[in-house]
């Protein structure tokens, strides 16, 4: 089968070559074995057909991963995870703040800022070092969306408009030095150079390259409740209802869960997934 070029729809609906290497590569960052690759391979082989989706293919392997291993299936589906945050944008402006709290960061979520025409909201306010930025978060549901260059244009004419407000005033501490954006896709070519040129700093899935959203989640251990295999759809969502978006949360409030009435051995369950989520980074 190796031999032969089957042919992938992505989400954005093309075509192109499936590539084992990039399966393989994919589950590796997982955390999986080579066995455990070896094993999802030989069960996706012989269900690969001309025209397979990507989400099929990715569905088939997350289930004999998790077979396998629940933890490193867990890391495996977390493109998936945060979707699922969804529908609406604040829980992915929660996952956004966390992070940047960790790269010591003092951040508040949700900001109402005037400016010099306008009022403003503001997704995420940042600050360190006596500078604070501005972050919008673009959260979308359809994997293959692309924030055009109308995104950054829109934003940094927004983040221009706070700017000279903010500065001008005395009782600030601090110089309001960036605006940023931060998406669960991607941006289109356009989009990045003029954010370049403009000064605007990007964040998505993938870019930058080796710093985008999944590097800096793996690298601080701030999964989603979300990419948890121990809670079904409907009890992730009863508890994104209640605040709780990351699964540290769960760590340091896990009271929440027999509030919400979860059973006693669910909640060993759930919570003996989340300490070996984080000991695994």
């Amino acid at each position: 089968m190796d031999n032969n070029i089957i042919n992938i729809k992505k989400a954005s609906g093309e075509l192109e070559p499936f590539s084992f290497q990039k399966l393989r590569d994919s589950l590796q960052r997982s955390g999986a074995s080579l066995k455990e690759i070896d094993k999802v391979i030989e069960y996706i082989k012989p269900k690969l057909y001309d025209g397979i989706t990507t989400k099929e293919i990715y569905s088939r392997a997350f289930s004999i991963l998790k077979k396998y291993n629940k933890l490193h299936a867990s890391k495996f589906s977390l493109k998936k995870a945060i979707f699922d945050l969804g529908p609406t944008g604040y829980p992915f402006e929660r996952l956004v703040g966390a992070l940047l709290k960790q790269k010591g960061f003092k951040t508040k979520v949700g900001v109402i800022l005037p400016g010099k025409c306008v009022t403003h909201e503001i997704d995420v306010l940042a600050e360190k070092n006596n500078f604070t930025y501005a972050i919008e978060c673009k959260f979308h549901l359809k994997p293959n969306y692309a924030n055009n260059v109308k995104i950054p244009l829109y934003i940094n004419s927004r983040f221009l408009d706070i700017q000279e407000q903010w500065n001008k005033n005395p009782e600030k501490k601090s110089v309001l030095k960036q605006g940023w954006i931060v998406t669960n896709t991607k941006f289109t070519e356009d989009a990045i150079n003029y954010a370049k040129c403009a000064g605007l700093s990007l964040l998505s899935w993938d870019y930058p390259k080796n710093n985008g959203i999944k590097n800096n989640i793996d690298k601080y251990g701030l999964y989603p409740i979300t990419v948890l295999t121990t809670l079904t759809k409907r009890e992730k969502n009863l508890l994104i209802e209640n605040d709780v978006i990351l699964t540290k949360e769960l760590l340091e409030a896990s009271l929440i869960l027999n509030k919400l009435g979860f059973p006693e051995t669910k909640i060993r369950k759930v919570l003996s997934e989340v300490r070996d989520l984080c000991e695994l980074n």
